[in-house]
């Protein structure tokens, strides 16, 4: 590991992405403090105790929401924007086309999503501002329409702004921009964490403490063994030599268990939240229908109810399986393969090997979306037996932050020996 550190640092052009990346997380950090006009900082803390929903919103925001920033939208327009964009690249020709045009289709798609982003932002933004604004939170007092203007405005730029610290980081930095800047507000809230959960602690929590530590670890190692986890597919070319002799040449096509990542538990985080939500939005309507609506979304979508769970699982499910179909294609692998003169032994080459490639595909991404289920409400089920209520990093944190340094330093291991290749070319 020392090795690895010691010859990062040594080289010029990784030293220099290093100390950018450095530069962009301190500017985030600095900007996570400074709150949106207006707002009652203290009292939207004690609303998050509250509401473990917008807990996990701010879990997602990279810590930004708790303090309720300039930036408290986070990063969630830009990779909702991202996941519609991909979405869309696979609906509209035209797109498709254009992702295929290399470095150029890339930025255009690039430009496209942050255009999306505005938009996404600016009723993202209108929907929590009317939420606080709730007589029974009152995050807010009572704005007026060019008061409830600026305030908008100021979270739509905060999004905007830390979506170009993102890509900053993305294009000049170390690794995923939006991940490591999740990664930062997460860890960064974790010593605060700690300490109230420790300040906490009694002979009674002790064995709820230890069996916290056991469940972290078992989740800790399970994240590794399942993004780590791939169904290697055997390829075979054939190849003509030079004596005219026809040779073959076995490759082996890895499909990822987990392949989704984190992304299907964000879209269903967003989707879950939306009922209770609109709930507490409905307790001050006269209508009594509507009164009576509102009381059973808020009650049925508790953190502590199965409905709650229950949809949670089965939106984490369906969104693993959409994304998987998003971000790979069966049908154009098994064209490449076919291009390139190559064949899954015992596969015909074309439609049986992307009907092969979808079986295999399906069977494999089962175990992983299973997975992300448990990951994803197991929070709530280790608060539920520990009690530890004040306990913000769960599942989904420990899956964002492992997958995150696994990614990276992979990132930067490639990154080492690229520049090894070169030095070696050079000489």
């Amino acid at each position: 590991m020392l090795k690895y550190i010691r010859a990062f640092w040594n080289t010029p052009q990784l030293k220099k992405k290093l100390l950018i990346t450095t530069a962009v997380l301190i500017i985030f950090r600095l900007v996570t403090f400074i709150p949106v006009p207006g707002a009652d900082v203290d009292n939207l803390k004690q609303i998050i105790s509250r509401y473990e929903v917008l807990g996990l919103l701010d879990l997602f925001s990279g810590g930004t929401f708790f303090n309720f920033s300039i930036i408290a939208l986070g990063l969630n327009p830009y990779i909702n924007a991202s996941i519609i964009m991909q979405l869309f690249t696979m609906v509209f020709p035209k797109l498709e086309e254009l992702s295929k045009e290399g470095e150029y289709g890339r930025r255009k798609i690039n430009q496209y999503t942050r255009y999306l982003t505005v938009p996404l932002s600016l009723l993202q933004s209108f929907g929590i501002v009317t939420f606080l604004q709730r007589g029974d939170l009152a995050v807010f007092g009572q704005l007026s329409t060019l008061d409830l203007l600026a305030v908008i405005l100021t979270l739509v730029a905060g999004a905007i702004f830390l979506m170009w610290l993102s890509e900053l980081i993305t294009e000049n930095g170390i690794g995923n921009g939006a991940s490591v800047i999740i990664l930062v507000g997460i860890v960064s809230r974790l010593p605060v964490v700690l300490v109230q959960t420790f300040s906490l602690l009694d002979e009674t929590k002790i064995f709820s403490l230890i069996g916290l530590l056991v469940i972290a670890f078992l989740v800790i190692t399970g994240i590794v063994f399942v993004n780590e986890a791939h169904r290697r597919i055997p390829v075979q070319y054939a190849r003509r030599a030079k004596d005219s002799t026809q040779t073959t040449q076995m490759t082996y096509l890895p499909l990822r268990v987990n392949q989704a990542g984190v992304i299907p538990i964000i879209f269903a985080i967003s989707l879950v939240s939306l009922p209770s939500i609109l709930g507490s939005l409905l307790t001050t309507s006269k209508s009594p229908w509507l009164l009576d609506l509102s009381s059973k979304l808020v009650t049925y979508f508790q953190t502590t109810n199965p409905v709650y769970y229950t949809t949670y699982f089965v939106l984490v499910l369906g969104f693993t399986y959409l994304y998987t179909a998003v971000s790979f294609n069966p049908t154009k692998i098994a064209e490449e393969i076919k291009k390139h003169g190559g064949f899954i032994p015992g596969i015909r080459p074309g439609r049986p090997t992307s009907e092969y490639l979808n079986f295999i595909l399906n069977r494999i991404t089962l175990p992983g979306a299973i997975f992300l289920g448990v990951i994803a409400v197991l929070p709530f089920v280790v608060t539920q037996l520990t009690n530890f209520q004040n306990l913000a990093i769960g599942g989904t944190g420990l899956l964002i932050v492992v997958s995150v340094i696994l990614e990276t330093s992979k990132q930067i291991r490639s990154m080492l020996i690229q520049r090894s290749y070169e030095g070696f070319l050079g000489k």
